[in-house]
């Protein structure tokens, strides 16, 4: 017999080998149908897996992450066999989940396909799906595994063979497909109803750009219609609410072929957006103690070789810059840290000045491939809203509850409140990716997970996501339409502040190593915004908005009243402007409607005898007449404390 332990921490015995779905018939018939997956001891199984030992578990439904994964893992496959039915000699690179659905990166040779084979091929799908074929896994040897793949002439999976062990390897098969993979797959592929491609990219294998590039196809699968038509409104509001249209409607950035691609270029009320968020998170900084510092957009090979940049991110830096002198080169920066580090070792310290809170906004490239490149989300140039905390090993712990309820300031002056925050560690398997020692790594992780539960955050834990030199707190946002985005981050670190011999004077008058926290509530301003314009849909908080309130005249006879209402406003330190144009005020309201401008005044003869203004709120339509100070009063609530 042996011992599992469900999450509610109660044990029961069961026999050595009883599987996933056993656990959940004995359960309930309803578990037993909705269980997808199981979690033992923090790795996913097949539900017809045996397990041998004593175990935590939890069964996977379509609540869970793990279990909506594994749902999609499958549909990935039934894709693959689909595919391969229609389209005889085809060749498979990978087929993961996603955040939402799964894709397929495949060789068609002379073959094409486009989306309009999307209907051809999501019958075939449904009809592979209806036949309620079992995903049946193998361990296969090394030797085995490539006798099948040359055999069947895949090229891709007997390069990806290369670096698998022998007794490492299982093969899936449903149906008439079989594929190399490591699994989990739910039971069979009658669960699998509701189905939708979705679109086609180019890919390169194994994200090589020198490597032939493959035809990546993605789609969602779901247990019923209506999720999948709940779905994909929610993916026609998502169109809507694009931060690249929005941002090119309300005039906030623009891209340039001849500046270069992913160099977003910030228009004026785009900049002025990224100033109010920066004057923003300045003024809680310098309230809660920090000091602002400035470094240079390059810096000296060294720098990074003594950092570990160089080693462990070389590859996504930009290319050298060499100078005159033989030998000397410089990279664009890709990190801050290492320059705060210098500005650190510039003056002796005591433990008295400790902690040491240096902040900057810095702008930082790192070299993405371009066919990763999409809009502010992921670009070469972007401004991090960094700060780096030097501390004793003592306040480390208090140090990162002050910084982890900034993050939550920050969040609470947006409106974000659909959030976890993901506890990233290294992964044990693979030290060589990290720097540092184990004893750092343990402390380091201790005061983080400590941290977040005192705070009472909704956490979860992801091995293998910590930055090479720290583990660290993620926070992994929702918007509005339930897409999850990687914003805020806090890291701790024993390593760097050794790697660049960092010290200050203790009370018993030895030399000591700081600690050094990493931590920015924005992430990156250019990610941030895009995240923040499809949130609210372009409509910006009143506090943020770059334009607050937008003056209408009915006929040119007002523009003396007009222009004392600009200036009043101005005196106010309310951002207004004027529609000059000689227009009808039927389309200047709507035209301003687009715009998404807070507030409209309009002017006529009625209000300017009266010294009044007749207020529209966008999206709300009228809200009667006002005096201006009246609407100064409407402006000054709204705004509350978050107005500067």
């Amino acid at each position: 017999m042996i011992q599992i332990t469900f999450p509610d921490k109660r044990v029961q015995e069961y026999p050595k080998g009883v599987t996933g779905m056993q656990i959940a018939s004995g359960i309930s018939e309803g578990l037993a149908r909705n269980v997808l997956s199981i979690m033992v001891n923090e790795q996913v199984f097949d539900l017809q897996r045996p397990i041998h030992q004593n175990a935590e578990v939890r069964l996977l439904t379509w609540n869970d992450d793990e279990g909506r994964s594994t749902y999609w893992h499958s549909s990935a496959h039934l894709l693959a066999e689909a595919l391969e039915a229609l389209y005889p000699g085809i060749q498979f690179g990978i087929g993961p989940p996603i955040e939402n659905g799964f894709y397929y990166d495949v060789d068609l040779g002379d073959q094409t396909i486009s989306s309009d084979d999307f209907p051809k091929i999501e019958e075939k799908m449904k009809e592979l799906a209806k036949a309620g074929s079992e995903y049946k896994r193998e361990d296969v040897s090394k030797n085995d595994a490539v006798e099948y793949f040359t055999k069947k002439g895949d090229k891709y999976k007997l390069d990806l063979l290369k670096d698998l062990e022998d007794g490492t390897i299982t093969f899936y098969t449903q149906g008439n497909f079989t594929d190399l993979c490591r699994g989990p797959h739910i039971p069979d592929t009658s669960k699998i109803k509701a189905i939708k491609l979705l679109n086609i990219a180019g890919a390169y294998w194994r994200g090589d750009e020198k490597s032939k590039q493959l035809t990546r196809i993605y789609g969602i699968t779901f247990q019923k219609q209506k999720e999948l038509t709940e779905y994909l409104e929610r993916v026609e509001e998502a169109k809507k609410r694009d931060h690249r249209k929005l941002g090119k409607e309300l005039e906030l950035f623009t891209f340039s072929e001849k500046v270069g691609q992913g160099l977003p270029l910030w228009l004026p009320k785009g900049a002025q957006l990224r100033e109010r968020l920066e004057s923003f998170l300045k003024k809680a900084q310098l309230k809660a103690g920090y000091v602002p510092v400035v470094t240079p957009h390059i810096g000296h090979k060294d720098l990074y070789v003594t950092s570990g940049h160089y080693e462990k991110y070389g590859a996504d830096s930009f290319q050298p810059i060499h100078t005159p002198v033989e030998g000397e080169e410089f990279f664009l920066k890709p990190m801050n840290c290492p320059h705060h580090c210098e500005i650190y070792k510039s003056r002796p310290h005591s433990y008295r000045d400790l902690p040491l809170r240096l902040a900057e906004f810095g702008t930082v490239y790192r070299y993405e491939q371009s066919g990763e490149l999409h809009g502010l989300t992921r670009v070469r140039g972007f401004t991090q809203d960094d700060a780096h905390l030097f501390c004793r090993p003592d306040q480390v712990k208090e140090e990162f509850l002050k910084v982890i309820d900034l993050v939550l300031y920050v969040f609470n002056a947006l409106d974000i409140n659909d959030y976890t925050a993901q506890v990233s560690l290294r992964d044990p398997e693979n030290k060589a990716k990290y720097i540092g020692s184990d004893e750092n790594w343990e402390k380091a992780e201790r005061a983080i997970i400590e941290a977040a539960d005192e705070k009472g955050l909704t956490t979860k834990v992801e091995t293998g996501e910590a930055a090479f030199y720290g583990p660290k707190l993620d926070f992994m946002v929702r918007d509005a339409l339930g897409r999850k985005w990687q914003l805020g981050t806090i890291q701790v670190d024993y390593n760097l502040p050794e790697r660049f011999e960092l010290e200050y004077t203790g009370s018993d008058n030895q030399k000591h190593r700081p600690v050094m926290i990493h931590r920015a509530p924005f992430g990156s301003l250019e990610r941030f915004i895009a995240l923040l314009i499809e949130h609210c849909g372009g409509n910006f908080p009143l506090w943020l908005a770059p334009e607050q309130a937008i003056i209408l005249g009915i006929s040119e006879k007002y523009n003396d009243y007009v222009e004392n209402i600009s200036e009043f406003l101005k005196n106010s330190d309310i951002r207004a402007s004027i529609d000059e144009r000689d227009e009808k005020i039927g389309r200047k309201i709507r035209d301003a409607e687009v715009r998404k401008v807070p507030f409209m005044l309009i002017v006529g003869e009625k209000e300017a005898e009266n010294k009044t203004v007749s207020v529209r709120k966008h999206g709300h339509g009228d809200l009667g007449s006002f005096s201006l100070d009246g609407f100064i009063e409407l402006i000054k609530k709204e705004t509350n404390q978050f107005i500067s």
